[in-house]
Formats: structure tokens, C-alpha cells, sequence
């Protein structure tokens, strides 16, 4: 499944694209968001700057900032709870279907995801930022790797074992029973443990198809 990073623009008419350019040193880490009605968000992030306090202030100074609540604070850093009526980037991901990964980062105007969904919901997310007017660019797509295997390690020597014996091949050339004898397992075992390894290829390749 695709693998993406994109850098938005957040829109300077929007009170976090005006705020976080006022403060080019400041760092906005979201670390949690949602939309909590139609037209409002929630979330919790981190606000890092040489005057926090300064920034802040000015943050609340926004009418579509509704409330903020200061949760822990050390020199140049503040964990915050804020409620806004603009939660603008969480438009395009929520109407694209594409949840946001955590932690991201904002600052001087820009914000930088990284996201991974199949390459139509990708499409999709970029028509939602046209349609919100939030500029962005590709920063790269490629395919994520997973570090899980596919198989167990059971799985991939009874495919392999399968491979080998010809039991794939047509006409087959090994019964489930003779496959079975060969590893010394059930015949029963054998069946269940082909059947899911097959179950994972097959969704593994109706996945990739999908994203190409």
C-alpha cells in the first residue's frame, strides 16, 4: 500500500496559517485531533517556541479559537488542549477517508504529513485540498513495507513444500495427503495452515493491484 509525505499550505487567512507565520519560530505538534461536530475540532498538541507564552496569548486572541487549556509546561514547551470552529486540515482527510497520522508538525504556515491508503483515497485527498484551497506538494509516494511477514515461518515452509511437490501444478502432481506425509503433519493441519498462507497472498496481491 502507498506510502506518502506531502507538504500543505496552510491557507493565511485561516487563523493557524496567520499565527504560525507570525511565530516562524514556533513548532506546532499535533498529537491527537478530531472533529467533534460538523464544523468544529479538538485537539491536543505542542507548542514549542522562544516565547510560548507570547504565542499563545495570541492564539487565543482568535475568534475561531474557542478554548485552550494549558495541560503541562517546561521552559519553551506547552502541552495543550484546544477546541477551534476551524479545524481546517481535518476537512480534506476526514472527507477523503484517510485517518491522520500522529504525531505531525506545523510551523511558519506549512504543516508535513505522512500517510499511508491505497492510491484512490490519495487521489481523493488531493481533490479535498483543491477544494479547500490548501496548497501542497508530493514530497514522494512509494509502496510502505511492512516489517511483519507476510507467513509465519509454518506457512512459508508449507508453501514452499507445496511448490516443490507440485501440489500447484496442473495437473497436480501431490495430493494434500502426500503433502501432508512429507512434512508429518495432519492432514488436517496441512489444509488449514494452506488455506490462511493462501488467504494472506491473495489479499497481499489484491492489495497491490489496488494501489497501482
Amino acid at each position: 500500500m502507498p506510502r506518502a509525505k506531502l507538504t500543505l499550505t496552510v491557507p493565511e487567512e485561516v487563523w493557524l496559517g496567520e499565527l504560525t507565520r507570525l511565530y516562524p519560530d514556533a513548532t506546532f505538534r499535533v498529537l491527537a485531533a478530531l472533529s467533534d461536530d460538523v464544523d468544529a475540532g479538538v485537539g491536543l498538541a505542542e507548542v514549542i517556541a522562544e516565547d510560548v507564552s507570547a504565542a499563545l496569548s495570541e492564539m487565543a486572541a482568535y475568534e475561531d479559537v474557542t478554548d485552550i487549556d494549558r495541560l503541562q509546561e517546561e521552559d519553551g514547551k506547552v502541552l495543550i488542549r484546544f477546541r477551534t470552529t476551524m479545524p481546517l486540515l481535518l476537512f480534506p482527510a476526514r472527507d477523503s477517508g484517510i485517518p491522520l497520522e500522529m504525531p505531525f508538525e506545523i510551523g511558519d504556515g506549512e504543516a508535513v504529513w505522512e500517510l499511508t491508503a491505497p492510491q484512490d483515497r490519495l487521489s481523493a485527498l488531493g481533490e479535498q485540498l483543491d477544494q479547500f484551497d490548501i496548497g501542497y506538494t508530493v514530497d514522494y509516494i512509494h509502496q510502505h513495507v511492512t516489517d511483519e511477514p507476510l507467513l509465519t515461518d509454518r506457512q512459508r515452509r508449507l508453501i514452499v513444500e507445496a511448490v516443490e511437490a507440485g501440489y500447484y501444478d496442473t495437473p497436480r502432481e501431490s495430493s494434500l495427503t502426500e503433502l501432508a506425509d512429507r512434512l508429518d503433519i495432519a492432514k488436517s493441519t496441512a489444509s488449514e495452515t494452506l488455506h490462511r498462507a493462501e488467504e494472506q497472498v491473495v489479499k497481499e496481491y489484491v492489495s497491490q493491484l489496488e494501489s497501482t
